[in-house]
């Protein structure tokens, strides 16, 4: 991997610190640990390194708000399927990606989502056939984030609006979302890792860096404990928010 070995202590301390910050998010909201930790870390050595480095300590900090969340049993049996639908929408998406790499699949999905975050701001959000029939909607809410994961590496915004949309406590919100996350990032693990290109060696170099965010996530959970679920369902808003942000600047970044 290039530049991996010869990163320097102070963007080692740098990397160190952006992954606790976004393992405090992940504990904290139950996603956005790959938004915020890619990106900042993509900017002081380059995408592929970024995606490396990022890897594991994202499945540590899902693995940890699987445990520390409770609610996992009822998640299971409620939303088992949508990984699956996650897992063929990704499928279709990266092969758009393939097609039309220079599309931007971000802007597009930054708009999305700043069109819902206005629906919900004048009261257009209340879908009552979405709570009617959860699992008809989840297979294109599955699919969509699915897609968005494949083209644009974001698959929380579809996830956050369907189990928003027919009304999941936050608890089981985030043990939905954690299976979701944890489906995709161990088969991301598992792709690289059979198509090889990144040692052993250069895997467990990135072991010290998921204690840290998992420590982080430990934490953020804490915070996530003392809040009531209108403030969460606040702070989700302003974390899709935060993602259009992103997206954006990203985008802006490439060009």
């Amino acid at each position: 991997m290039p530049g991996f070995e010869s990163l320097t202590l102070t963007l080692i301390a740098y990397i160190a610190v952006v992954m606790l910050l976004a393992g405090v998010v992940q504990g904290a909201l139950g996603l956005g640990f790959p938004t915020i930790a890619t990106p900042l870390i993509a900017v002081a050595t380059d995408i592929r390194t970024a995606v490396i480095l990022v890897l594991l300590p994202c499945i540590a900090a899902v693995l940890v708000s699987v445990v520390r969340s409770g609610f996992l049993r009822e998640a299971l049996f409620q939303f088992w399927m949508m990984p699956l639908y996650m897992l063929a929408g990704a499928a279709v998406g990266t092969r758009l990606f393939i097609a039309y790499p220079g599309f931007p699949y971000d802007l597009l999905l930054a708009a999305v989502i700043l069109v819902y975050l206005n629906l919900e701001r004048f009261g257009l959000t209340e879908w009552k056939s979405v709570r009617s029939h959860p699992r008809a909607y989840g297979v294109g809410f599955g699919l969509t984030a699915g897609l968005s994961e494949g083209t644009a590496n974001v698959a929380a915004p579809a996830l956050i609006v369907y189990y928003l949309a027919i009304g999941v406590q936050p608890a089981l919100f985030v043990q939905a979302m954690n299976i979701c996350f944890l489906t995709g990032k161990t088969t991301q693990f598992a792709t690289l890792a059979l198509a090889g290109g990144v040692t052993a060696t250069q895997w467990a170099m990135t072991l010290p860096l998921a204690v840290v965010a998992a420590a982080g996530t430990v934490y953020g959970v804490t915070i996530r404990n003392r809040i009531d679920a209108p403030t969460y369902r606040r702070w989700l808003r302003g974390a899709l928010f935060v993602i259009a942000g992103i997206l954006v600047a990203q985008y802006v970044y490439r060009w």
